[in-house]
C-alpha cells in the first residue's frame, strides 16, 4: 500500500476519534476541547491537501447521480468545518484568547452548535460514501482474502445493530432539535460515564455512515 494511502487512512481515523471527543465538549473541558479542535482543524487542512487531485477534477468528467451526491455532501461538510473554525476562534478563551474577540459571541455559539451537529451527520455520510474504498484498503492492511460469506453476514449484522442503536441514541438525545435549532442549548449529563456518551455518538456515526454506504450502492447500481 502506498504511503499516501496509509496517511489518508491514519488522518481519517484521527479525524473520527477527534470528532467524537469534540462532541463531548462539556465533559472533557473547554481548554481540552479547544486544543483538540485546533488539531482537528489542521488535520482537515491536510486531508484536503491529500485529496487535492479530486478537488482539481471537479469541473471534469461526467456527473452521475452518485458523483452529484458526493460533491454536495463534501461541499456542505467543508462548509460546516469552516463554520466550526471561524466560530471556534471567536469563542476561544484559551488557544486564540490573544485575539481578544468580544463581538458576535451569541451568533458564534449558535453557529458552532449548528455546524458541530450537521458536521457529525455530513462527515459520517461522507465516510459512508467512501466506505467501499476504505474497506478495500483495510483488507490490504490486514492481508485479508476476498470477502467471505460468514464475514459478510457478521459485518452486515453488526452494522445493522449499530445503526439501530444509533437511531435510538439520535432520538433519545434529541439531536434533531439541535440540527434544526429547535433547541439552542446542548444538555450534558455530568454524571454520565464518558464511555456511554461515546458509545451513543459512535453508534450515531455508524447510522449515518450506513445510510451513506447503502445510498452510494443504490446510486452506483443505477448508473
Amino acid at each position: 500500500m502506498k504511503p499516501k494511502t496509509i496517511g489518508k487512512i491514519a488522518i481519517d481515523f484521527f479525524l473520527t476519534v477527534g470528532l467524537l471527543l469534540l462532541m463531548a465538549y462539556e465533559l472533557i473541558g473547554q481548554a481540552v476541547h479547544e486544543w483538540i479542535g485546533t488539531g482537528i482543524g489542521l488535520l482537515c487542512i491536510i486531508h484536503h491537501i491529500l485529496n487535492w487531485n479530486w478537488i482539481r477534477h471537479l469541473q471534469k468528467g461526467k456527473y452521475t447521480a452518485f458523483r452529484i451526491l458526493q460533491t454536495i455532501v463534501t461541499a456542505f461538510a467543508f462548509l460546516s468545518i469552516v463554520g466550526l473554525m471561524i466560530s471556534g476562534i471567536i469563542l476561544s478563551r484559551h488557544v486564540f484568547d490573544f485575539l481578544s474577540i468580544s463581538n458576535g459571541q451569541a451568533f458564534a455559539r449558535t453557529l458552532h452548535m449548528l455546524c458541530a451537529y450537521w458536521g457529525l451527520v455530513l462527515m459520517s455520510v461522507h465516510m459512508g460514501l467512501h466506505l467501499n474504498r476504505l474497506l478495500g484498503a483495510m483488507r490490504q492492511v490486514l492481508r485479508l482474502s476476498n470477502p467471505s460469506l460468514p464475514r459478510t453476514i457478521f459485518l452486515r449484522t453488526a452494522g445493522f445493530l449499530i445503526a439501530a442503536y444509533g437511531m435510538y441514541a439520535f432520538y433519545q438525545r434529541q439531536i434533531g432539535s439541535y440540527l434544526f435549532l429547535q433547541n439552542e442549548f446542548v444538555f450534558f449529563d455530568f454524571n454520565e460515564p464518558l464511555i456511554a456518551f461515546f458509545t451513543d455518538f459512535l453508534a450515531m456515526m455508524g447510522l449515518f455512515t450506513s445510510i451513506g454506504y447503502f445510498v452510494s450502492k443504490l446510486l452506483r447500481s443505477r448508473s
